[in-house]
């Protein structure tokens, strides 16, 4: 590679974050649903027609900031697990839990964009994947290392999943590979109580009535551990 194509490319790459960068201020003022390439141009003092070499239209650059986002707090995600002991299944399940809402009361309009409302007329392409899944990868990884070692006891909670889950707990068993249709089930319950909690906290739906909302947090994800069958000790 010569040097001036890797001039370019470094130019280009800076240009692309100082883009997406600016876009991130304007989800806080517009919203993502009026997010206008015109406007990130007219910011940087571009022509609108010469942004468009690198964003060739509002959803490319939903899509680059969706991206960006899902890395992030997956980045988030594994740096925060990684540090706990691995057999500690509880440290590392809090860990996770603990990352993603102090991720989300960080960056409140990033993680709006990617677990708020949906953006009318946006449907994001398979390219999120990867990066939407990599939190969703390390919790579903505690939850198999535990049920591998033996370490899990789910209390007895009402009746087994309906037959008709198994199809999707097969899919989900990508994520958590080796466990058994209740596990997924609860795990499922689980993550999407982790995300409720972290909505309610960011989009208002506890002021003026919870308040102690770091220590209902913990709570009640231990309190989900349990309903998994994560062991109750810690050295977090």
């Amino acid at each position: 590679m010569n040097a001036s194509r890797t001039a370019r490319e470094r130019v280009r790459a800076e240009l692309i974050r100082e883009i997406t960068d600016i876009a991130r201020r304007h989800l806080a003022t517009e919203g993502a649903a009026g997010l206008s390439l015109r406007a990130v141009a007219r910011e940087m003092g571009m022509v609108s027609s010469a942004i468009y070499r690198y964003f060739p239209s509002r959803d490319d650059l939903l899509t680059a900031l969706i991206i960006d986002g899902y890395n992030a707090i997956g980045e988030a995600v594994e740096q925060a697990e990684a540090t706990c002991p691995r057999d500690d299944y509880l440290a590392r399940w809090l860990a996770c839990c603990r990352a993603v809402r102090t991720w989300a009361l960080n960056h409140p309009h990033e993680y709006a964009l990617l677990y708020g409302s949906p953006v009318p007329g946006y449907h994001a392409p398979t390219d999120t994947v990867p990066a939407a899944i990599r939190d969703t990868v390390v919790y579903g990884r505690i939850i198999s290392d535990a049920h591998h070692a033996g370490a899990l006891t789910p209390p007895e909670l009402g009746p087994q999943p309906p037959a008709v889950f198994t199809e999707d707990a097969d899919r989900l068993r990508e994520i958590i590979p080796g466990v058994p249709d209740d596990l997924v089930a609860r795990a499922v319950t689980a993550w999407t109580t982790l995300f409720g909690m972290v909505n309610f906290e960011l989009f208002g739906q506890f002021n003026n009535a919870i308040y102690a909302r770091d220590a209902l947090f913990d709570h009640t994800m231990t309190r989900m551990a349990a309903f998994i069958g994560i062991p109750g000790t810690t050295t977090a």
